[in-house]
């Protein structure tokens, strides 16, 4: 088998190619018990209105095929991964996870681990079109993606206002400018979920992206080289960044989305003018307020501000996605589910939630929240975006590279070792 690349950059043209885990089976869990089937299926959707949605999307699914039964584990977003590495070598992964693509879903493939879908689902995969691309290895599928979209700043518009913050920034020299305001106006500027590490890391992928062409991007997927002078300057960029100070009081320990106190929550409540985060905000933000509104008609967003000498594409935009993903020996019932996943009904009642950017192009008009629909247009528009570091590399270079930036944010790394660890790891991929 050819292994895929571990990073990806792909072009967005009229399809939307983003490039975004498994076990060996469902163990008995998947089996016929005589009554019937029972799929077992793992989401990281922890909160309403995700929650209860599939919750529903379950029982009307069960209803329509007696018979078959479906265990919902809904779990916070960090712990189900870890949960996932767990199951996987215990060989006990559910029958339905979520998988992200990039060098994960390349390892998992290699190991026998995922279910091919080409066949399977061939009706639903050709109705994705060009999204099911960055879940695909040697031509072949094995992943249905139901999200996909980008990272940018989500903002509260009411404070931006009161801070007399006029137009969202579109360079960093906006974008410092925009800090200095907020705190003038006794405002917390940025929150960062530092505690879980990837919310902090995404600083650094973006910066990366505005300081590297495409071609150096590009040459580092069959390469593993990472000499080029702009990974450094990344890296200068972020310590520039943290240097000013525009995040919470205690970033370096706090969750990016679970709770209230989490840097998600702190967004939803008011206490913090705006957070990077990525499509899933406006559905979490919603489970992290009483009224189950989040911001509301304050919630903004913008694009990650250029970098003034950058030789990366300041346009580009780093993203990824999410895709319903089988064990190899999930039962029959299991595809049928996740095709009735990506059904017109399902995926429509998901942008209606606001749970993130549909796949299918007969829900992209069903976007209720304004800002992310908004979003759309930016993820089809994008010259190319880039699939998040962590997951294109795997999880031993990606590791890496998010444990030294992690170091960066506490004051105990610099931009060469972040460059250093990240090599390090990927000559041990060699």
């Amino acid at each position: 088998m050819t292994r895929t690349p571990f990073l990806r950059v792909m072009a967005i043209g009229a399809a939307v190619a983003l490039l975004g885990a498994c076990g060996s089976g469902g163990g008995d869990s998947s089996a016929d018990s005589g009554d019937g089937v029972t799929i077992t299926w793992l989401h990281n959707s922890n909160t309403d209105p995700g929650k209860a949605y599939y919750e529903q999307v379950a029982k009307d699914f069960e209803a329509d095929h007696p018979g078959v039964t479906i265990e919902i584990t809904a779990m916070q977003h960090e712990d189900m991964l870890t949960k996932l590495d767990a199951m996987f070598q215990s060989g006990e992964a559910p029958d339905i996870y979520m998988e992200r693509g990039g060098g994960e879903l390349a390892d998992h493939v290699e190991a026998g681990l995922t279910m091919d879908l080409t066949d399977k689902a061939a009706d639903t995969i050709a109705k994705l079109g060009g999204s099911v691309a960055g879940w695909q290895v040697d031509d072949k599928t094995y992943g249905l993606p139901f999200s996909v979209g980008v990272v940018g700043f989500w903002y509260n518009k009411a404070m931006f206002e009161e801070a007399g913050i006029t137009a969202t920034p579109t360079t960093w020299t906006e974008m410092y400018a925009a800090i200095d305001q907020l705190k003038a106006a006794g405002m917390e500027p940025i929150s960062v979920g530092a505690g879980d590490k990837w919310p902090a890391a995404h600083y650094w992928y973006y910066f990366a992206m505005r300081e590297c062409s495409q071609d150096v991007l590009s040459s580092a997927v069959t390469s593993l080289d990472f000499s080029d002078p702009c990974f450094v300057k990344a890296g200068e960029d972020l310590q520039t960044l943290i240097a000013a100070e525009p995040f919470n009081k205690g970033f370096l320990s706090t969750p990016a989305q679970s709770g209230p106190t989490s840097a998600s929550g702190l967004l939803a409540t008011g206490k913090v003018a705006a957070e990077m985060q990525g499509h899933w905000e406006p559905g979490v933000m919603q489970g992290l307020t009483e009224d189950g509104k989040g911001l509301g008609d304050n919630l903004g967003w913008f694009a990650f501000p250029a970098v003034d000498g950058g030789q990366g594409d300041q346009a580009a935009a780093l993203g990824g996605g999410d895709a319903w993903a089988l064990s190899a020996d999930a039962p029959d019932e299991a595809v049928d589910f996740v095709e009735y996943l990506l059904s017109d009904e399902v995926q429509q009642g998901f942008a209606e939630n606001s749970m993130g950017l549909p796949t299918n192009p007969a829900a992209t008009s069903s976007v209720a929240d304004p800002a992310l629909a908004s979003l759309l247009q930016v993820r089809d528009s994008a010259p190319y975006v880039q699939l998040y570091f962590d997951t294109a590399f795997g999880a031993s270079v990606g590791g890496a590279m998010n444990d030294e930036i992690a170091l960066m944010f506490a004051g105990e790394a610099s931009p060469q070792d972040i460059v250093d660890a990240t090599q390090t790891a990927a000559d041990a991929e060699k």
